[in-house]
């Protein structure tokens, strides 16, 4: 089972980044899949999640700017990042599970995660 992130940058606010986790050892069709993002100095807090039926759920904080979607078919989880903040500075990590419900809140009790890949917007 392995889970591999892609698309992190630098971008400046406001700007925009497409996030992609390609998962191999397993079809993802049957898994709630999500992100997670650790900031410099933070605790890892839930972002999204999809669930195997497409109903996908948000954190406050990124609600409106931020879309999950799946593609069973490539096996992959991606997630568009718009109007980027500063404060969505953080490690982006996608994660999945079958055994909780899938909503964002439950995201740091999933059992699979990927290895990240680094958000960084400037000012």
């Amino acid at each position: 089972v392995q889970l591999v992130e892609s698309g992190g940058g630098s971008v400046q606010a406001g700007g925009s980044l497409r996030l992609s986790c390609a998962a191999s050892g397993y079809a993802i069709s049957r898994y709630c899949m999500g992100w997670i993002r650790q900031a410099p100095g933070k605790e890892r807090e839930g972002v999204a999640t999809v669930a195997s039926d497409g109903v996908t759920s948000y954190a406050d904080s990124v609600k409106g700017r931020f879309t999950i979607s799946r593609d069973n078919a490539k096996n992959t989880l991606y997630l568009q990042m718009n109007s980027l903040k500063p404060e969505d500075t953080a490690m982006y990590y996608c994660a999945a599970d079958r055994r909780f419900g899938c909503m964002w809140y439950q995201l740091l009790r999933f059992a699979d995660w990927g290895q990240g890949t680094q958000v960084t917007v400037s000012a």
